[in-house]
């Protein structure tokens, strides 16, 4: 069985402090290039993993057992990664994969929500864990009891995607280190008040309208402000070792912004438009001596893939007599 998931890019928190009641809510989209999963029964445990991907399968694994009775042996090797701790989502996407694989093996009829609560992901936000369930561009609606509410999700425009920029610094914080900021975080009400303006009759609209110009015009402005409620924690509205990248991507994209802690940043662009930006970017940043990787972010709309081992085989059969 093969199980490939997206990756995410995470575009803010809107109220931390749950002003009415439900904490945070955060608002995402998946895109194209996560893990590529196999998973297949086995004698014993074996992954074939690096770092701590390996521990997170097995800890996934264990934890499968426990709430569902389905064994531990399994072979389960990842074939292609997220790096971790860079603002793409590594850890959701790759328990999620293994638990859905899991799941499927065993004809469990559970839905990735269920999953999600019983590996204990989206404790602070959703967007990762609807990512992976169905792509496009999510919003969740605060977190009140565990899992919080997907209460919006739309298609991402084919034609619109995102040049991302990750820097060779230091990762982003881990979810070790995460959790005394996120317990201790308290943000403005009024910084909240504008985002969730900007959202509802900005971001949302022109969404809808297929406005890339309106849209990333609301998307660095409610990032900006999103940095507000984390200025104590990261040194300003994003982190000071980026601020040269932003600086490019805030003159040549339509809206820009850092993936959760970073250090990934990303510039809303046109498809169409990846080779002339990408080639500036490095240019600009080869210049100022900013050692980086330039990608390519096109939207996924369907949210992870799992496929039988014989369906991937007739695929790949075809696609090489093609």
């Amino acid at each position: 069985m093969i199980i490939r998931t997206p990756r995410r890019l995470h575009l803010g928190l809107i109220d931390p402090s749950a002003t009415l009641g439900r904490r945070f809510g955060s608002l995402g989209v998946a895109l194209e290039g996560g893990y590529e999963i196999k998973l297949i029964e086995s004698d014993g445990l074996e992954i074939i993993a690096e770092g701590e991907d390996r521990d997170t399968v097995e800890a996934v694994v264990r934890r499968m057992n426990s709430a569902y009775e389905t064994g531990v042996n399994y072979i389960v090797e990842v074939r292609r990664a997220i790096p971790r701790h860079v603002g793409l989502g590594s850890t959701t996407q790759l328990s999620l994969a293994v638990a859905a694989g899991i799941a499927k093996l065993r004809n469990l009829n559970v839905s990735i929500e269920e999953l999600a609560r019983v590996l204990g992901r989206g404790r602070n936000g959703g967007v990762g864990v609807y990512s992976f369930a169905y792509g496009g561009f999510v919003i969740d609606g605060g977190v009140r009891n565990g899992l919080p509410p997907l209460i919006f999700r739309e298609n991402f425009p084919e034609e619109w995607a995102f040049l991302l920029v990750i820097p060779e610094l230091k990762p982003g914080l881990d979810e070790e280190e995460e959790k005394p900021v996120m317990a201790s975080v308290t943000g403005r009400a009024d910084v909240a008040m504008e985002i969730s303006h900007r959202i509802l009759l900005g971001l949302l609209p022109a969404l809808k309208e297929r406005d890339v110009k309106t849209f990333g015009e609301h998307l660095s402005a409610i990032q900006r402000l999103v940095g507000k409620h984390f200025e104590p924690y990261q040194g300003g509205e994003f982190r000071e070792d980026v601020k040269l990248v932003l600086d490019f991507l805030a003159e040549k994209t339509y809206g820009h912004g850092q993936s959760s802690w970073g250090p990934t940043v990303y510039g809303l662009i046109l498809r169409s438009d990846f080779g002339r930006l990408s080639a500036e970017a490095r240019d600009y940043l080869r210049e100022h001596g900013i050692k980086v990787k330039v990608e390519l972010g096109l939207p996924n709309n369907t949210g992870a893939e799992i496929i039988g081992e014989s369906a991937f085989l007739e695929r790949l059969i075809r696609s090489v007599g093609g």
